[in-house]
């Protein structure tokens, strides 16, 4: 009973900035400074080519030791970084258990990570209320729960909550509300507005649109109002 539909979104991995060559861009100098001297010149150039090519040798010693340092640092960001998204799913199953224990409604939760998100699902009886009217409260009970992981990690979450199996549900009315509007295009040639609809909505419709030849999709409008447009492709 898990949700594997995924923005997924990807999180933006650290960027690791390496300094290198403070003692090369001394080096450099040395030869011309030596150049420039009216006396000893040839022994002076000569050591200060040495002192120059032992800095470089060394320069780029380091530069591949901070290269290395630097792949295996990334190695185990990416490795930490599955452990943090469970962690997330983890606080956020907490937080909607303790919401569902204050409310006085049941469900068996789940808490998983899928293509780099973490997602929660609750089933159980008795939980339409919790969804709302077109997932409105679920969309806000979601908003809750990334706060209460942010809160917890110092960090924002692109949870997935899902409330009764709606998700799932609504994702298999939208891809037939997707295909029609294919349909329509086709047939006739115009663009076609849907409604308003969320982020998680559109996404759904995005996916089947853009798994079709011939058309495409894009969002246009503001908050609550932003709604899809399906054309002919360009």
């Amino acid at each position: 009973m898990t949700d594997t539909s995924t923005p997924p979104s990807a999180e933006s991995s650290a960027e690791v900035e390496e300094a290198v060559g403070a003692s090369g861009s001394t080096s450099a100098a040395d030869p011309a400074s030596a150049s420039s001297s009216d006396s000893g010149s040839a022994a002076g150039s000569s050591a200060a080519g040495a002192s120059a090519a032992g800095s470089s040798a060394a320069g780029s010693s380091a530069a591949g030791s901070s290269a290395a340092g630097s792949s295996e640092a990334k190695k185990s960001e990416s490795v930490a970084s599955d452990g943090d998204l469970f962690r997330q799913s983890e606080i956020a199953a907490d937080y909607v258990e303790g919401l569902l224990d204050i409310l006085d409604y049941d469900g068996d939760i789940d808490e998983l990570v899928s293509a780099g998100r973490p997602m929660v699902e609750v089933v159980g009886g008795r939980l339409q209320p919790l969804v709302g009217q077109r997932g409105a409260t679920l969309e806000a009970l979601q908003e809750l729960t990334r706060l209460a992981i942010f809160r917890a990690t110092g960090s924002p979450s692109r949870l997935l909550l899902d409330i009764g199996g709606y998700r799932a549900a609504r994702r298999k009315e939208l891809a037939a509300v997707a295909r029609n509007a294919v349909e329509k295009v086709k047939e006739h040639g115009d663009a076609v507005r849907l409604e308003p609809m969320s982020a998680f909505e559109r996404k759904c419709v995005h996916d089947v649109v853009n798994a079709i030849p011939g058309v495409q999709s894009e969002s246009e409008g503001v908050e609550p109002n932003r709604r899809i447009v399906v054309r002919a492709a360009d």
